[in-house]
């Protein structure tokens, strides 16, 4: 049995009639009737009861054309995955994320690369901004988006635009109250830091940002990514982020005033990405773009 006695027996099936399906596969009537009496004669069944009008299915044949179709559907698909790998509807993509500061478009733009190449395994990674750039330079992961201003300057990148920053604090603590935090607030207070290697570029955004405020604060380094916010909520530390949500009952998010913000990109290595990577580029681009006021001509929004 091959490929193309199923394509001849769907042909026919579909057809209801053996010269119809002749013309539509551009082959003679006579040579297509001997190879479907060899295809029954394989498999053991008559697959069509022949009438003056044209044929029927017969049980067998109905059950035959279910698997044929099922079998020439995979077939296709095998068939399609250089063109799906060349145009990035399949394969994996690695994207690292920094956990100490948030940025809000980074998840819009993942919900729709997700949305639109449903084929891709998307894989996130969270951590520290300086272990995920020594992964993306070690090709751990193909892209990362965190903070601007401290990757090497080998990587290409691309602005997200940026996001204010506000404080955490626990309810329990004397500044836990709605609305704005003033930066004299923060004078004196206990505020955290990595105090790691790889977090010293948000440890020196959180030291700018209080200088550039005019604060004079005790940096505490604290332990990483729920251990912080448990400091948080027991009232032994502030944490200042760009985490616009709260995290838990009792952590207060408060915004900063006067109004800072941070700078975040998208980071990855090569000159001609792979084409996985290279659509999450172009729909982080338009994602920009819009955002931005830009016209973007229909043929390239599609």
């Amino acid at each position: 049995m091959e490929l193309r006695h199923l394509r001849y027996f769907v042909a026919i099936a579909e057809e209801r009639n053996f010269t119809r399906a002749a013309e539509r596969l551009w082959v003679a009537q006579p040579g297509l009737s001997t190879q479907i009496r060899r295809l029954e004669a394989e498999l053991g069944v008559q697959l069509f009861d022949r009438h003056t009008r044209g044929v029927d299915l017969t049980d067998a044949g109905q059950l035959f054309l279910e698997r044929s179709r099922a079998a020439l559907a995979a077939v296709d698909a095998a068939g399609a995955t250089g063109r799906d790998l060349e145009t990035g509807t399949v394969g994996t993509l690695r994207v690292g994320i920094a956990t100490s500061t948030r940025c809000r478009r980074a998840s819009a733009l993942l919900a729709r690369y997700a949305r639109e190449r449903r084929g891709v395994q998307l894989t996130l990674l969270e951590g520290y901004a300086g272990t995920l750039w020594r992964d993306l330079r070690e090709r751990r992961l193909d892209a990362v988006i965190a903070a601007s201003g401290s990757a090497s300057p080998d990587l290409l990148r691309l602005e997200l635009g940026s996001e204010p920053w506000v404080a955490l604090v626990g309810v329990g603590h004397r500044l836990a109250t709605p609305g704005p935090m003033s930066a004299a607030d923060l004078h004196g207070e206990r505020v955290a830091v990595t105090a790691h290697r790889d977090g010293a570029t948000y440890d020196r955004a959180v030291a700018h940002i209080l200088a550039e405020l005019g604060v004079s604060a005790a940096l505490v380094p604290t332990a990483p990514g729920p251990a912080l916010y448990a400091g948080v909520a027991d009232g032994d530390v502030i944490a200042l982020t760009t985490l616009a949500e709260p995290l838990r009952d009792d952590v207060l998010t408060r915004p900063l005033v006067p109004h800072q913000t941070l700078a975040f990109e998208l980071l990855w290595r090569d000159e001609t990405p792979a084409p996985v990577l290279s659509a999450f580029i172009d729909v982080a681009t338009l994602r920009e773009e819009q955002a931005a006021g830009v016209q973007t001509p229909l043929a390239a929004v599609a």
